[in-house]
């Protein structure tokens, strides 16, 4: 049974960290990555790793501020977020695919298996 479960979200001020973490289990994964939804939105691409490569992928809205990494062993991955915004407000989804394809990456149909979301409040 595939399951994949985040963690580590909360309310923070603008400027503030925060750290995501996730961990899949019940099949082997070639990419992980994490999306954001706010209401009314679609959900939207923040990053992505490929295992074997150890290629990185971010949305532009967030390089430079977001980290992600992860055990590729352990099929856990983490978002280090620093410099917070508050248009960073969303709940954030951890998502796992068995198939990786560069062009695809940002797609959410190209992850298989997604968490339940943790929410990301930051104020202003």
């Amino acid at each position: 049974q595939v399951q994949v479960a985040e963690s580590g979200g909360g309310l923070v001020q603008a400027g503030g960290s925060l750290r995501l973490s996730c961990a899949a289990s019940g099949r082997t994964f070639a990419i992980m990555g994490w999306f954001r939804q706010v209401p009314g939105k679609e959900r939207e691409f923040v990053a992505a790793i490929n295992w074997s490569s150890g290629t990185t992928y971010y949305a532009d809205s967030v390089k430079g501020r977001f980290t992600i990494s992860g055990d590729n062993a352990k099929n856990t991955v983490y978002l280090q977020m620093n410099s917070l915004k508050p248009e960073d407000t969303a709940v954030y989804y951890c998502a796992a695919g068995v198939y990786y394809n560069y062009r695809s990456v940002y797609t959410p149909g190209t992850y298989g298996a997604w968490g339940q979301g943790t929410q990301v409040t930051v104020s202003s």
